[in-house]
């Protein structure tokens, strides 16, 4: 990767199909974008949806990229993963086989009509604000000085585990060399 290149933090979450598997696929698809390197990944975690409506619990992890494409060109590329893993967009909040979530571009600010960075609701999710934690103690993150002002702030906001569990289940991968 070159010099322009900016640590990206994702957020990654599901709850139809097969949720371990669609993730694999999803980590999978997100390796393979050009210019784009996978940093770390967060442990998964078990979220009860919260919802007017009845669905399954979710998946979620945070993970880190390093990438040379744009915010715009990013978002894309995740909207795409997203849709060649059967999201439909029908419903706010409803139920998904596939999530991707840009919360941060670097330190880059950004509010346009299709991207907001960071994320304007990541602070009040604990499905993200936990995973994100446990994503900044990884290397390569744990040690970098970019994240120092996110792990300050993580570190400082107080949200309930209620509905949220660490993953016991299968984590393919998590087993695949970053």
């Amino acid at each position: 990767m070159n010099p322009a290149s900016a640590q990206v933090i994702l957020a990654l979450g599901g709850n139809l199909g097969d949720r371990p598997a669609i993730l694999h696929q999803a980590l999978s698809l997100i390796r393979k974008l050009p210019e784009t390197e996978l940093l770390a990944i967060s442990d998964t975690y078990e979220t009860t949806a919260v919802s007017l409506i009845s669905q399954p619990d979710y998946l979620n992890l945070c993970l880190a990229i390093r990438t040379q494409m744009s915010p715009q060109k990013l978002l894309a590329e995740c909207l795409s993963i997203e849709s060649n893993l059967g999201r439909i967009r029908s419903e706010r909040n409803g139920p998904r086989t596939c999530d991707i979530d840009l919360l941060f571009f670097g330190k880059l600010s950004l509010k346009e009509s299709t991207l907001t960075l960071p994320h304007p609701r990541w602070t009040s999710r604990g499905f993200v604000v936990f995973p994100l934690r446990n994503l900044l103690q990884r290397e390569p993150l744990a040690n970098c000085p970019e994240w120092d002002w996110l792990r300050t702030e993580v570190s400082q906001l107080s949200l309930s585990t209620d509905g949220l569990r660490l993953w016991t289940g299968p984590t393919p991968w998590m087993t695949q060399k970053i």
